[in-house]
């Protein structure tokens, strides 16, 4: 057992975790914050995309011992109370979402390519998308809210 200290959607906490535990693991099994799914376990699909110390990562692809000091925003943290992020929003408004699965991995980097690129265009964003899974769409109204929401952020 390891004890690790990470400030979780603006809280501290301190807890003992085994190991070889998955971060994406003790954030939905520890902390149930279930909005970060598990959809491959392989970083192939996105599912699982948080924000560790500011930056889009796949938490099925850390052990939550790396994640030690550090400061992570899930898809729960990402909202102001019941004002939504202007992502959130966006998805909302230009139907971005079909089942919703990989919506909320799909937001968290949304995010991370909005504060990365200033100039997006839909090529742009569907480049930056490699790696994020959608089984519903053709990607199009996706796409169509990361635009949306690049000019409201």
């Amino acid at each position: 057992m390891a004890l690790v200290e990470i400030e979780v959607n603006g809280k501290n906490m301190s807890s003992e975790v085994e190991e070889r535990q998955l971060l994406v693991h003790f954030l939905r099994d520890d902390l149930n914050l279930t909005g970060t799914h598990v959809g491959c376990d392989t970083s192939q699909c996105g599912a699982c995309v948080i924000h560790l110390n500011g930056n889009a990562v796949k938490s099925c692809s850390m052990l939550t011992v790396q994640a030690n000091n550090a400061s992570i925003t899930t898809i729960e943290g990402l909202a102001d109370g019941d004002k939504l992020h202007p992502v959130q929003e966006a998805f909302r408004e230009n139907h971005g979402l079909q089942c919703g699965f990989c919506t909320p991995g799909m937001i968290m980097a949304a995010v991370d390519i909005i504060k990365r690129k200033p100039n997006l265009n839909e090529k742009i964003v569907r480049e930056e998308l490699e790696g994020n899974l959608c089984r519903c769409t053709g990607y199009q109204n996706i796409v169509k809210s990361i635009l949306a929401a690049a000019n409201k952020v």
